[in-house]
């Protein structure tokens, strides 16, 4: 008897089309690039599609002067490139830095679409299992009227009407040869597909999943991000004994000392609690699941890098910090006079205003292994809130 091998997994892109100059919305700068809870609207996008775990590249397309714009408002490790003059070349711009690549399947998606949520993408991808194109879209159920000067001029039947979202998705080269042949704008890249000849399936969309289009959507889309919020709390603690040295790290900041704090790392006992925290409010284990101490390259590392790879991997989640308490117990140093400077550190490190950080610090009384200065302890906690 013989048995077929597993077929492999399709390689996924998303393709997030940003070039857009968003008027509509008002209050100056492009819609996209407006805050919602803190974040730019882009900035939520890129997370929902960043944090599914089948998508394993995003290309982003901006507009030809927004670079800077993406830098100061979303920033992150993602490909960029320029789009064109209309939303069917900007798109072409996408698939086109993505040929060659391997790509089986791509979503395309608009960027004022940030409340994406992830069963919407699920629906598209079980599609394209069946048909080389596929769309999530809502089925129209109010009344449809045509009006002009104020005054109702006719109805429209609403049987067989879709209300049309993203993201569109397609066999890649089948979307990509489809945007080559074709000529001037379309509508939506489903517009292209059937231009084309592809038969394109409709999947059930979401009402979460709406479009920032004027300025009464921002309050909209805050009420809906409020209701469905994903809030994460980890707690984390270490702890590090004394040996010789001058000086010891904690919170990243060289604290001079009679002593230093032993490790297999800098042994900052500070950071690591923190780090910890990060790790456990996504269940995700411990510093040392991640970065083993049997493993000699981490030997000496600075333990900015251990709580960079904690914070990258909470915004790949689709997790922003809310905010980190830190708790140094210890009887020397004193802890006070270097606060600030571990807050500015940590604040550095994790992209975080320092107002959301707080470090402090408490003697044991003269009790313990910490009372006995034979070393020091650190708690943390910290805060993650789903983008």
């Amino acid at each position: 008897m013989t048995t077929e091998p597993p077929s492999p997994r399709p390689r996924i892109a998303a393709v997030i089309v940003a070039a857009g100059r968003g008027v509509r919305a008002g209050a100056g700068l492009p819609k996209q690039y407006r805050p919602i809870r803190g974040k730019a609207v882009l900035a939520h996008t890129l997370g929902a599609l960043r944090s599914h775990p089948l998508i394993s590249e995003i290309v982003m397309v901006l507009g030809p002067e927004d670079d800077g714009l993406f830098a100061a408002h979303v920033g992150g490790e993602v490909r960029t490139v320029t789009g064109g003059p209309t939303r069917a070349a900007s798109v072409r711009a996408g698939l086109e830095a993505l040929a060659g690549r391997g790509v089986d399947l791509v979503l395309i998606h608009d960027a004022a679409r940030p409340l994406l949520p992830h069963v919407v993408i699920d629906r598209v991808l079980v599609a394209l299992t069946e048909t080389p194109a596929a769309a999530p879209a809502l089925a129209v159920t109010d009344a449809l009227w045509r009006g002009a000067e104020g005054r109702v001029t006719g109805v429209e039947p609403r049987e067989g009407l879709f209300r049309a979202q993203t993201p569109q998705g397609f066999h890649f080269e089948a979307i990509l040869a489809a945007h080559r042949a074709h000529a001037g704008e379309a509508a939506d890249d489903v517009a292209v597909a059937r231009a084309a000849g592809l038969d394109v399936a409709i999947v059930e969309g979401d009402e979460a999943n709406m479009k920032i289009t004027g300025p009464d959507d921002f309050a909209r889309a805050e009420r809906l991000m409020g209701g469905a919020m994903d809030l994460r709390l980890g707690h984390g603690y270490d702890v590090h004994r004394f040996g010789p040295g001058d000086h010891v790290m904690l919170c990243g900041v060289a604290v001079p000392h009679g002593r230093a704090l032993q490790g297999h790392s800098d042994a900052d006992v500070a950071m690591h609690a923190i780090t910890d925290a990060l790790y456990g409010a996504l269940a995700e284990g411990d510093i040392g699941r991640h970065f083993p101490p049997s493993d000699p390259k981490w030997k000496g590392a600075e333990s900015h890098v251990f709580l960079r790879h904690a914070v990258d991997l909470a915004a790949r989640r689709g997790f922003a910090i809310n905010n980190i308490d830190c708790t140094i117990i210890c009887e020397t140093p004193r802890i006070g006079p270097h606060a600030e400077a571990m807050r500015a550190r940590l604040a550095e490190i994790t992209g975080l205003e320092a107002g959301r950080i707080s470090v402090k610090a408490t003697t044991s009384e003269r009790l313990g292994f910490t009372g006995r200065e034979e070393g020091i302890a650190a708690t943390a906690t910290a805060a993650l809130v789903h983008a």
